[in-house]
């Protein structure tokens, strides 16, 4: 059975830690947010599970009623935003095997191959090394920090300049930095990855710019081993229809990368090692509506669900209020 952690926030404004496993669900006794509870464990010398339960268990839950009562937060974040990093890695996700036949056909006929094709290629090759021995780096992007994660339920909004606003499907590391430098993994989460694709689209070198907006992470926290392969479905809603729905696969049967060499590549950078820094990293997807054509609108409700996460991940899409106006720098 799945072991899950959730934060919530009560209707008397209180935080506490939930702990699910199957379908039981309790209150973790005297914490109050799960970077605190990964910190005493990392000093026990213990697992997050082992943490839990030496806390002892609080009140029964029943998490989908907290989350339809909108109580549920991000399973992880920092009261200094600053504090929380949010990036991503692309070209990760290996797609259909008609997809990565056609990607080959491409590239053997291609007289150049791009960028992107070479990336993937590359990554299809050396991505998976051995134990202890860097692969092949990725594809690597910025997300923002702490004051653009988005929770379960919450907008992800468009900033006023945005020329697009688009679902990516995913799963995301969880990370604290322990006090010695050592980054500790505390799990996955459901994750979309919001991206502006037509600004992408215009010119891959626009990446970065595309990037550099909120994304989400579920309720759900899934402590222990990664599974090795995710199967769910992506669909987006506008008012109450589906207007496009496909299935998605993660993990890493369905990934050109192991997630250690994904690890690697990020926490190769003393930067990204900081004692009690929170990082959220997104591995990338190979599924978008944007691929077939599909033009989001303010109002349409992303939805991501997966096993073996129990609760989808739903977010309204929304537009910065105002205009897209230049700012204004003043000398000193």
């Amino acid at each position: 059975m799945a072991f899950r952690l959730l934060q919530q926030r009560g209707a008397d404004g209180a935080r506490a830690v939930i702990a699910a496993e199957g379908d039981a669900a309790w209150i973790v006794l005297g914490v109050e947010n799960v970077r605190a509870l990964a910190l005493e464990a990392i000093a026990a010398g213990q697992g997050l599970a082992d943490a839990v339960a030496a806390r002892g268990k609080g009140a029964a839950v029943d998490i989908a009623a907290e989350a339809r009562a909108g109580r549920l937060l991000a399973p992880i974040d920092h009261e200094d935003p600053a504090h929380l990093w949010m990036t991503g890695t692309g070209l990760t996700h290996l797609g259909s095997a008609e997809g990565r036949d056609k990607m080959h056909r491409e590239a053997a006929a291609a007289a150049t191959k791009t960028d992107s094709m070479r990336m993937f290629l590359e990554g299809l090759e050396g991505g998976k090394p051995a134990a202890g021995s860097f692969g092949q780096q990725p594809e690597w992007f910025y997300k923002g920090d702490g004051s653009q994660l988005v929770g379960p339920g919450a907008p992800l909004t468009m900033p006023p300049f945005a020329k697009d606003g688009g679902e990516e499907p995913e799963l995301a590391g969880i990370y604290v930095i322990g006090p010695d430098g050592t980054p500790f993994r505390l799990g996955l989460c459901l994750a979309n990855e919001f991206s502006d694709h037509v600004t992408e689209r215009h010119n891959y070198l626009w990446l970065a710019h595309s990037k550099l907006r909120q994304a989400a992470i579920g309720a759900e926290l899934l402590v222990g081993a990664p599974p090795a392969g995710v199967e769910g479905t992506s669909r987006i809603l506008r008012d109450g229809e589906i207007l496009w729905e496909k299935p998605f696969l993660s993990g890493e049967a369905n990934m050109s990368h192991t997630l250690a060499n994904l690890e690697a590549h990020h926490f190769k950078y003393a930067l990204f090692r900081k004692p009690g820094d929170v990082h959220v990293h997104f591995f990338g997807t190979a599924t978008l509506s944007f691929s077939d054509g599909i033009q989001t609108q303010p109002g349409d409700v992303f939805e991501i669900a997966a096993a073996p996460f129990t609760l989808p991940l739903a977010n309204p899409l929304a537009r910065s209020a105002g205009e897209a106006v230049p700012v204004a720098v003043k000398a000193l």
